[in-house]
């Protein structure tokens, strides 16, 4: 898993006015969260900006007043104007303690209905899982290469590694491969042509003899 080494300094302020101050110095106000205490500190936007600007789950070593704290994103706040970062949560990991985090769910091979001209839709990108640090992923892999046209793949489709649980209901939809309508309409074109070459035809009905008048 790819870890982000961020170099903290405790944060004594606490005014909206010293915040401020602490933004336009590019640094974020930050908080380390763990069971015993709440950790108050600074970070470079800089250094935090690979660990919220992407797709991938990524862990963080902090380092604050000599100690490395090993932590995840646990809450990111934004200015709704300019959309920059104002405040990060963050919570230490404790060993052999639980911890309930969002990791990327990618696909793995190429689905039998792709290729017979179906469109693949994925339905579910993340997915919550619980583990504990020792057995923390980075990401979760669904394996789609047997979904047929018209077939829908769902959580309990999803191997979990050891000592990972989804904590997702089983019958959430994962992906899908939808048939196109050009396909739909390709095969009821197909199906009439062979049922109407299927069906015999009927015998011509013979003319009527005229009946002379008595």
């Amino acid at each position: 898993m790819q870890t982000i080494e961020i170099n903290a300094t405790e944060r004594i302020i606490a005014s909206k006015t010293g915040l401020k101050g602490l933004r336009k110095e590019g640094m974020v106000p930050c908080v380390l969260y763990s069971k015993d205490e709440n950790k108050p500190f600074a970070a470079p936007a800089s250094e935090l900006r690979h660990l919220i600007y992407t797709p991938d789950f990524k862990m963080a070593e902090i380092n604050l007043n000599g100690t490395t704290y090993k932590c995840i994103l646990k809450d990111v706040q934004y200015d709704p104007v300019t959309d920059k970062v104002t405040h990060i949560d963050f919570l230490k990991l404790v060993k052999n303690t639980p911890v309930k985090v969002n990791v990327p769910l990618r696909t793995k091979g190429q689905a039998v209905g792709v290729k017979s001209g179906g469109k693949l839709t994925q339905r579910m990108r993340t997915v919550l899982i619980k583990t504990t640090p020792e057995s923390l992923i980075s990401e979760m892999f669904v394996d789609i290469t047997n979904l047929d046209l018209g077939q829908t793949m769902r959580v309990r489709d999803i191997i979990a590694s050891p000592g990972v649980e989804i904590q997702v209901p089983d019958s959430t939809p994962v992906a899908s491969v939808e048939i196109p309508r050009a396909l739909k309409t390709a095969d009821a074109d197909a199906a009439a042509a062979s049922a109407k070459a299927a069906t015999p035809a009927k015998a011509a009905t013979p003319a009527k003899t005229a009946t002379p008048s008595k």
